[in-house]
C-alpha cells in the first residue's frame, strides 16, 4: 500500500521544503485561471441562446451585452486586487464577507464557494468528457466512467503538489489561449479584408421587434458566466511565491487581460460570421469551422478547448482546500482541513473535493449542464457579498484614495447584485436549491462550531473546578474466552499493576460450557477470581456491560478506579483481521461511551 502511494504522489517533502512548493506567476496564471478562461468557450454562446427567443436579427446585441460583461469584469479584477493587498493571507470573499459584514454573511460566501468548487469540477470535468464523446460516439455510454477517471488523475497530480500539478497542467493552458488567439487573428482578418459577407450579420443598431430590457438583463447575466473563476487567485495567495501579493495581483491582471480579449473576441466573430446557436454544436466550433474549414486548425481548436474545459477544473483543487483551510481555522469545518500531506498540500481538502465531485456526476449521470445556473449564481453570491464588504471597508477605514477604491466596489457590488437576481428571476427552477442549501451549510457550520467550543471549555484547565478524587487502588476486569497465550500475557501485565484487584469474566452461551471454563480456569489460575456470565441470548457486550456497570458504581464508592484489560491477538498480515469476529473491537466501542472506565488493550502478536 505505501509503494503504491509513493509510485502515485512521491516521496514526502519535509516542512522547510515548503517554499520550493510555491508557483510563480506563469504556473500560477495557468492553473488559477483555467477555469476563467475556460468560460469563453461558453460564456458567449449563453448569450446567443437568450437572444435566439427574439430572432437572429437581435444577435448584434451580443456587442453591447459583451462590453456591460467587460466592465463587471474590470470592476471584478480592481476589487479583488485591492482584495488581494488587504487580505494577503488568501479567504477571498470569505475573509472579507466576514471581517467586514459579520459571521453570517462570510459563512453564506463560504458556503457558496465550497459548493461551487465542487461544481466547478464536476461540471468542467463532465463537459470536457462531453466533448471527448461527442467526437467518438462510441464513448457515449461510458461518459460517466470517464469522467469519474479524469477527476481521478486531477486529484491525483494535485496530491502530488502544487507545482507539479502546475507544471503539467500550464501546457494545455496555454495551448488553448494559443489556438483561440490564432482564430481571432485569422478571423478579424478575415472580416478586415472582406471575405466575409456582410449580409451574415444585421448591422449594428437595427431595430428588433420583441426585445427588452428584461430580456437584455437576461441576456446580460447569462454572459456573465463567462466570469466563473475570477475569485480564485485571491483565495489562494499563499500559494505564490514571495512577494506573494504583488505576484498574485500581476497574475490577476493578466488573467483579466486575457479573458477580456478572448471573450470579447468570440463575440465579435460570432457577430460578423452570423454564427446561430445550435444543440450539437458549440458556438466555439462553428466560428473555427468557418474560419479554417475542417483542418487541422479546426481540430486542433477543438481539441485545446476539450481539454482546458477539463483541466478548469484545476481551479477547483488549487482555491478548495485554502479556502477550507480558512473556514477550519475559523473552527466551521474539520480542523483536519488544516494540516499538510505528505506532499505539502492540503491532501485532506484534495481528497474531499474529488470524492465531493465523483458522487455529484454520478449522481447527475455526468449530465450536468442545468447545474451551469446554479454553479454561476453560487459565484455571485460571494461576488456581492465580498464588493459590498469592501464598500463598508473603505467608508470605515476612510485610507487615502479611498472614494475611488469605493466607487469600483460600488459598482462591481450593483452589477454582480443585478445580476444575481436575475438568475433567481429568469432561472429559478434550476437555481432554486441554492435557497436548501446554503441554510443547511450554514447550519452545519454553526453546529461544528458549537462542538469545537465545548469541547475547548471542557478541556481547559480552571482554578475554580472540583480536585479531582484521590484512586486508591485499581478493579481490573479481564474478560477471557479462553484459556490462551493471549489471556495469559494480559494476566502478566495485570498483576505487574500495584494495588489492584483483578475479576477474570468469562460469558459462556451453554450451562456446560460454563462449567467446564470454571475447572479448566480452577487448575491454571486458581489465584484469580473468576465470574461467569452466562448469557442464553448469545451475547457478549450485554452481560459483560451490565456486570462493569455493577463494579464501577462500587469501585467508585470506595474510590477505586475500574480498569477493563482487553486482550487482543494481532495476526501477521493486516487481511487476517477479516477472519476473526473482532470481539476485542466491540468491547472497547461499547466501553467507550461508558464515564470512569479505562479501557487498556493488551496485544500479543502473532508470528506467522
Amino acid at each position: 500500500m505505501i509503494s503504491v502511494k509513493r509510485l502515485l504522489i512521491g516521496r514526502p517533502l519535509k516542512s522547510e521544503q515548503l517554499g520550493e512548493q510555491k508557483l510563480n506567476k506563469t504556473k500560477a496564471l495557468a492553473i488559477l485561471s483555467s477555469d476563467a478562461l475556460s468560460s469563453v468557450a461558453y460564456g458567449p454562446e449563453q448569450i446567443l441562446l437568450v437572444l435566439i427567443t427574439v430572432g437572429a436579427a437581435a444577435f448584434w446585441y451580443s456587442i453591447p451585452i459583451a462590453i456591460g460583461v467587460l466592465v463587471l469584469l474590470t470592476a471584478l479584477i480592481l476589487s479583488y486586487r485591492q482584495i488581494i493587498y488587504a487580505y494577503p493571507q488568501g479567504g477571498g470573499a470569505y475573509v472579507v464577507s466576514k471581517e467586514n459584514l459579520g459571521k453570517y454573511p462570510g459563512l453564506i460566501a463560504g458556503g457558496s464557494l465550497l459548493v461551487d468548487y465542487i461544481l466547478t469540477v464536476a461540471v468542467s470535468v463532465s463537459a470536457g468528457t462531453d466533448a471527448i464523446t461527442s467526437a467518438f460516439p462510441s464513448l457515449h455510454p461510458y461518459n460517466v466512467p470517464i469522467a469519474i477517471l479524469f477527476v481521478l488523475l486531477i486529484t491525483t497530480l494535485n496530491l502530488r503538489g502544487v507545482t507539479e500539478s502546475a507544471s503539467f497542467l500550464a501546457y494545455p493552458v496555454y495551448l488553448f489561449v494559443l489556438a483561440i488567439f490564432i482564430m481571432l487573428g485569422v478571423g478579424l482578418f478575415r472580416i478586415v479584408a472582406g471575405d466575409v459577407p456582410a449580409e451574415l450579420h444585421t448591422p449594428l443598431g437595427t431595430p428588433v421587434a420583441g426585445i427588452s430590457l428584461f430580456l437584455l438583463l437576461r441576456a446580460f447575466a447569462s454572459g456573465s458566466s463567462a466570469l466563473t473563476g475570477v475569485e480564485a487567485i485571491s483565495n489562494a495567495i499563499p500559494n505564490f511565491k514571495a512577494p506573494a501579493p504583488n505576484n498574485a495581483a500581476k497574475t490577476l491582471a493578466a488573467m483579466g487581460i486575457l479573458l477580456a480579449v478572448l471573450f470579447s473576441g468570440i463575440v465579435l466573430l460570432a457577430y460578423y460570421y452570423g454564427v446561430t446557436p445550435n444543440e450539437q454544436v458549440t458556438v466555439v466550433s462553428e466560428i473555427a469551422e468557418q474560419v479554417f474549414g475542417r483542418n487541422f486548425m479546426y481540430f486542433f481548436i477543438q481539441g485545446t478547448t476539450a481539454l482546458i474545459l477539463i483541466l478548469a477544473a484545476n481551479t477547483g483543487y488549487s482555491a478548495f482546500p485554502l479556502l477550507a483551510v480558512n473556514l477550519a481555522k475559523d473552527k466551521f469545518i474539520p480542523r483536519m482541513f488544516t494540516v499538510r500531506g505528505d506532499r505539502l498540500g492540503y491532501s485532506n481538502g484534495i481528497l474531499s473535493l474529488g470524492v465531493l465531485s465523483i458522487l455529484l456526476i454520478i449522481a447527475f449521470e455526468g449530465r450536468t449542464e442545468h447545474l451551469i445556473p446554479l454553479y454561476a449564481v453560487g459565484v455571485f453570491i460571494p461576488f456581492t457579498l465580498s464588493q459590498t464588504g469592501m464598500m463598508v471597508k473603505w467608508i470605515r477605514e476612510k485610507p487615502a484614495g479611498w472614494a475611488g477604491k469605493l466607487a469600483v466596489n460600488t459598482t462591481g457590488a450593483l452589477i454582480s447584485f443585478v445580476v444575481t437576481i436575475m438568475f433567481f428571476l429568469t432561472k429559478f427552477p434550476q437555481v432554486w436549491p441554492v435557497l436548501v442549501f446554503l441554510p443547511l451549510i450554514i447550519l452545519l457550520f454553526y453546529r461544528i462550531r458549537k462542538h469545537y467550543e465545548a469541547v475547548a471549555d471542557q478541556l481547559r484547565l480552571s482554578t475554580c473546578e472540583e480536585e479531582p478524587l484521590a484512586i486508591e487502588g485499581n478493579v481490573i476486569i479481564l474478560p477471557v474466552a479462553g484459556i490462551t497465550h493471549v489471556v495469559e500475557n494480559s494476566l502478566r501485565y495485570a498483576q505487574s499493576l500495584s494495588a489492584s484487584q483483578i475479576i477474570a469474566v468469562h460469558v459462556p452461551f451453554e450451562r456446560e460450557e460454563e462449567h467446564i471454563f470454571e475447572e479448566k480456569w480452577k487448575k491454571f489460575h486458581p489465584e484469580i477470581r473468576l465470574v461467569s456470565l452466562y448469557s442464553p441470548y448469545r451475547s457478549i457486550i450485554h452481560p459483560l456491560i451490565k456486570f462493569i456497570d455493577t463494579v464501577q458504581r462500587k469501585a467508585s464508592e470506595s474510590h477505586y478506579q475500574v480498569t477493563v484489560i482487553v486482550p487482543q491477538f494481532i495476526p501477521k498480515k493486516g487481511w487476517h483481521n477479516i477472519l476473526h469476529n473482532q470481539s476485542s473491537l466491540l468491547i472497547r466501542t461499547h466501553l467507550l461511551y461508558r464515564r470512569n472506565v479505562i479501557i487498556t488493550t493488551v496485544p500479543y502478536h502473532l508470528k506467522k
